[in-house]
């Protein structure tokens, strides 16, 4: 006859077994965990190091949503404390409760009040008065509240670019470009790597201007969040995290980036919409005194964007 003892083997030994499996899930989890942390902090130090862009103030405002983050994205060509005009000006908006992600590009050239200088085209915004006056400029216009920002140079992007997809990204080029740039493009789908990528972006010097170089940043930034969905990415993240924020200047804290990213790399993000302000039938092409400008009706466009982001 089986003694009490003897019955409570078989469950001591199930404990011990499940202890022994618990341990060593934590173990392989903590392994992974500190791996992904050295591989962030050791692409974040090489970053910063290799970076000398200034520190900004930046008095960001909640969006009325909730559920909404609209940041401010500033792509600058400036080196050291010369920052220049911004020469590439987007909005970037989520739902984090739809995981819908949109973009909107500003042309350059949209003439508009900026806060405390009066008219003038909105990416000299920046040169006046950074990201903050560009977030100002931007809510007086257009009535969007902005909460973060990220400012980022070009000499970062391509490295950025590289990290997330060393083998290079599939764009199918529009046409042929060579014209004022270092790279040599033809029409057609291609495989480029970071800084060619960035040639493509930047280019403006044929009949669209800034119109098709908006068209093409809005590709590239598409063809970059498909890569970022992409098979593979996933282990990446960790690296990919510090590169960007060793490249650029932002006040986007790590957890919001790991937790935006991981909607994107494990494919939980719808797609991405796309907007262009000023909107076709509400700005004219003008000379002033300011140059070639686009003399927007502001209440046409504010009205768009709002409609476009609420929707």
């Amino acid at each position: 006859m089986a003694t009490r003892q003897d019955r409570n083997q078989p469950t001591k030994k199930k404990l011990r077994k499940g202890r022994t499996i618990f341990a060593v899930i934590l173990v392989i989890i903590l392994a992974i965990a500190g791996f992904g942390f050295y591989q962030y902090k050791s692409s974040l130090n090489a970053a910063e190091a290799d970076n000398n862009m200034k520190d900004f103030e930046f008095n960001g405002q909640k969006a009325e949503d909730v559920n909404d983050l609209n940041v401010l994205l500033i792509g600058s060509d400036s080196r050291g404390k010369d920052q220049g005009r911004s020469d590439s000006l987007l909005i970037a908006h989520y739902d984090t409760k739809s995981k819908s992600p949109k973009l909107v590009s500003i042309m350059r050239d949209t003439y508009v009040d900026i806060p405390g200088y009066g008219l003038n085209k909105i990416n000299a915004a920046y040169s006046f008065g950074g990201p903050e006056l560009v977030r100002q400029t931007i809510k007086e216009n257009f009535g969007v509240n902005i909460e973060y920002y990220v400012v980022a140079n070009f000499e970062g992007f391509p490295k950025i670019v590289d990290t997330l997809a060393p083998n290079g990204i599939e764009i199918d080029a529009e046409k042929d470009m060579s014209k004022n740039i270092e790279a040599n493009i033809k029409a057609g789908k291609q495989t480029m790597d970071g800084e060619t990528l960035l040639q493509y972006a930047r280019f403006r010097h044929d009949a669209e201007s800034d119109f098709g170089r908006v068209r093409r940043q809005q590709q590239v930034l598409n063809a970059l969040k498909d890569q970022a969905q992409s098979i593979g990415t996933v282990t990446k993240l960790p690296s990919l995290i510090g590169t960007m924020q060793g490249y650029t200047n932002t006040n986007v804290t790590t957890g919001m980036m790991i937790s935006i990213g991981k909607d994107f790399v494990l494919g939980n993000a719808k797609d991405m919409k796309d907007f262009r302000l000023p909107v076709d039938g509400t700005y004219k092409n003008v000379r002033n005194s300011h140059g070639s400008v686009l003399d927007i009706d502001v209440a046409a466009n504010a009205k768009a964007l709002q409609d476009f982001l609420n929707d």
